[in-house]
């Protein structure tokens, strides 16, 4: 009897380039193939699994988008850690898939892994997902893209202030890096744009993923009175299912996690990257330069809002309408002016209003005002 094992593309890159060589073939004459029949591969590799309900999913939704453009072809590997073994996965899908588009999607991907490979493989076109690109520093056949999805989650806010009876709301994070601390302020910014009385408890878990971390600072969010739940990690389904499951309303965040809690689900901050994806694959089909630092938000299709759930009031969609319509036109601002940080000092004076884009967001190191909870 045969047994066949499961083996991966890292492993078979592995195994393909030895068998090529021990036969005197070199492993870019044994990819070509491939490459020839398509007029564009486009490679996908995510952290953690395609369906978690979360940052990952969301990347193959809009992978899943591009797969129905004419001359493309998809090729995906899940579960990539962020080691040396990304490397390997960006290979076998160069050499033996002929991909001439990577989509390296967690942000440990990309220094020093994806990088190497873009010296390696000048002719390939990397883009990584986060802010880390800098002009004049990392290699042209590079890049960055990112979403304002802080918006996303004032408008998760604002239906968090219309259903909290408590007037205390919740927020499961991870770390106290810059994106999440927007998230944590913009959520109860909006809440306080509904009544000024709210506050938001944060819980940081320290980890990206960690579902016994989540479920346990999700139901301590609930003991000390939030009934409104929202989150800043990898995947929300556990954050979600176990604040549902002890009566709260939840918002989602990164995919629509509405199928997990029909009842309480008010509404989602998603990601919207099969526009992201579909505009690099046609500059890429086209010959067209590939931005290198790529920005957007709900106007410009990087960020949508899931459904709004049965537990939204009239009032709320007529709030959430309205801002969301702001939004739309670019008229509308998270962050404007007087804003106190959680110490007492001014962190957004009156007068001042901060884009999407502002250095002072991008480089965010306090809590608003209100927020219960310590960056350090």
């Amino acid at each position: 009897m045969i047994k066949l094992l499961p083996m991966n593309r890292r492993s078979f890159l592995q195994s393909t380039a030895a068998g090529a060589a021990a036969i005197g073939l070199s492993p870019s004459l044994f990819s070509t193939t491939a490459a020839a029949q398509t007029a564009l591969t486009v490679g996908f590799i995510y952290v953690g699994p395609k369906d978690d309900y979360g940052y990952n999913q969301a990347h193959a939704e809009g992978a899943a988008v591009i797969k129905a453009m004419p001359g493309v072809t998809v090729v995906e590997e899940e579960n990539v850690p962020e080691t040396v073994d990304v490397q390997k996965t960006m290979e076998s899908m160069i050499n033996l898939d002929g991909a001439g588009l990577v989509f390296p999607t967690s942000f440990g991907y990309f220094d020093p892994h994806m990088l190497a490979m873009a010296a390696k493989y000048p002719d390939v076109q990397f883009r990584h997902c986060g802010g880390l690109w800098k002009e004049g520093v990392n290699p042209m056949n590079t890049g960055s893209y990112f979403g304002y999805i802080g918006q996303g989650q004032y408008l998760n806010g604002i239906t968090a202030g219309y259903a909290s009876k408590s007037k205390k709301i919740g927020f499961v994070a991870a770390k106290p890096i810059p994106q999440v601390l927007q998230n944590i302020n913009s959520f109860l910014l909006g809440a306080r744009s509904v009544d000024p009385a709210i506050t938001c408890q944060v819980i940081f878990t320290g980890e990206w993923s960690l579902a016994v971390k989540e479920a346990e600072a999700t139901n301590a969010l609930i003991d000390q009175g939030a009934d409104v739940i929202t989150c800043h990690v990898d995947s929300p389904k556990v954050v979600v299912e176990t604040a549902a499951g002890r009566g709260a309303f939840v918002c989602g965040y990164h995919a629509n996690q509405s199928p997990l809690a029909p009842e309480k689900y008010l509404t989602g901050a998603e990601w919207a990257w099969g526009n992201v994806y579909t505009k690099f694959v046609t500059e890429a089909q086209a010959g067209t330069p590939l931005g290198n630092f790529v920005r957007g938000g709900l106007k410009d299709g990087f960020v949508k809002m899931s459904p709004l759930g049965p537990g939204v009031s009239a009032e709320a969609r007529t709030k959430f309408d309205a801002t969301l319509a702001e939004m739309m036109k670019g008229s509308f601002s998270v962050f404007k002016g007087p804003i106190k940080d959680n110490k007492g000092g001014d962190a957004v004076t009156a007068g001042q209003t901060l884009a999407e884009d502002a250095i002072e967001l991008e480089s965010m190191a306090y809590l608003v005002e209100g927020v219960v909870g310590s960056t350090s």
